[in-house]
């Protein structure tokens, strides 16, 4: 299994293109909220009132809904101008949204979906204004990989999608449990999530890749400074990562899967260790590190992809189907508030536009398919 970038031939990808319509509802504020855990424990959710839990806030509101056919979207992200960029899990096809429709940009060569496999995160590089590259994180027949391509934008407001080429390889695969979040963060660095693959032995191995978070430079070696040396791994003993965000502090917070029990929000130091599978949740262990919020009953989180906005963590939930709110203050979370329960299926992804606005994802085959969500600050 390979620890570093591997170099593969280059292969063209076939462009399509759709339309499809937008509708817009107005859409009605349900939540519940949680009480207070004590000093020093993990925050675990139990209804109260949301206004106390946002420390004053608004609650989120939905102002506009996105139904613009696409089918279980699993990522989003943004060019400068607001156009959202997005992945799909199963056709391998990248969506561009923009004016109220969907418009397919081109088909990523080399993705096997299956099971929760498929083409998973994207993320645009920092200096994509320059170098127009959009990476993604995709299941192939061998293995989960990470990939980038040029996206180009032609005359006319059409786009094009290059040739993948492979800059890291070798994250372990299966039916379930492949982690795919990747996401660079404010040192320049490309972060990955990446799941267990269901090979419980190597989340607590940091010289295999399963149950990790990486660290990787843009052209996929490990990054300097990392824990371990000549090391992608940032940080060890995960389960099965699904979302990556940095607070203003520049801290690294990542949602995670538990099992039948205890999914996670932690906040990730380097070279931590999670303690999965030894431990879940927030149990005390020593050299383990806990988690900072605790949801005990899967059926309400399965946390997905995560945004920050002014303080607060914003998580998907897939069978919760809520939006979970989280405040934080330094490396402290507080009561976990959850808003729209039930009311839009499986929860994907949360993003951040460049206007503010905060987008939802539901990947559901219904036709609630992306969620625009506006935060009042």
């Amino acid at each position: 299994m390979s620890m570093h970038a591997s170099r593969w031939r280059r292969r063209l990808v076939p462009v399509s293109m759709l339309t499809a319509v937008l509708g817009l509802t107005s859409l009605t504020l349900a939540g519940c909220t949680s009480s207070p855990s004590a000093p020093g424990s993990a925050a675990t959710p139990n209804p109260t009132s949301a206004a106390s839990s946002l420390g004053g806030r608004q609650a989120p509101e939905i102002v506009e809904k996105l139904d613009v056919g696409l089918e279980l979207p699993w990522s989003v992200v943004f060019l400068p101008d607001g156009t959202g960029i997005v992945s799909e899990r199963d056709s391998a096809l990248v969506k561009a949204i923009r004016d109220g429709r969907a418009t397919t940009i081109g088909e990523v060569s080399g993705v096997e979906p299956g099971g929760e496999g498929g083409l998973l995160g994207l993320a645009l590089s920092p200096a994509f204004q320059d170098d127009r590259w959009l990476y993604a994180y995709f299941t192939s027949a061998t293995d989960n990989r990470i990939a980038r391509m040029k996206l180009d934008e032609e005359t006319g407001g059409t786009f094009s999608l290059g040739e993948p080429e492979v800059v890291f390889s070798g994250i372990p695969k299966a039916s379930t449990h492949n982690g795919g979040r990747i996401r660079f963060g404010p040192d320049g660095f490309l972060y990955a999530g990446t799941g267990d693959s269901q090979r419980r032995e190597q989340p607590q191995d940091i010289n295999t890749l399963g149950g990790k978070i990486l660290r990787l430079t843009p052209e996929g070696r490990p990054a300097p400074g990392n824990p371990f040396g000549d090391n992608p791994v940032f940080s060890y003993g995960h389960r099965n990562v699904q979302g990556l965000a940095w607070d203003s502090g520049g801290r690294l917070w990542a949602s995670e899967f538990g099992p039948d029990v205890d999914d996670e929000l932690n906040l990730i130091t380097p070279g931590g260790n999670y303690g999965w599978p030894t431990v879940t949740g927030a149990p005390g262990r020593s050299g383990l590190i806990d988690a900072k919020v605790v949801w005990p009953s899967t059926s309400e989180a399965s946390p997905s992809g995560l945004e920050i906005v002014d303080g607060v963590a914003y998580t998907g939930a897939l069978r919760g189907q809520r939006l979970w709110s989280v405040p934080l203050d330094g490396e402290d979370a507080g009561e976990p508030v959850a808003y729209f329960t039930g009311q839009h299926g499986r929860l994907r992804d949360v993003a951040r536009a460049p206007d503010g606005a905060l987008w939802v994802v539901s990947n559901n085959r219904n036709p609630d398919f992306a969620l625009i969500l506006r935060t009042v600050p």
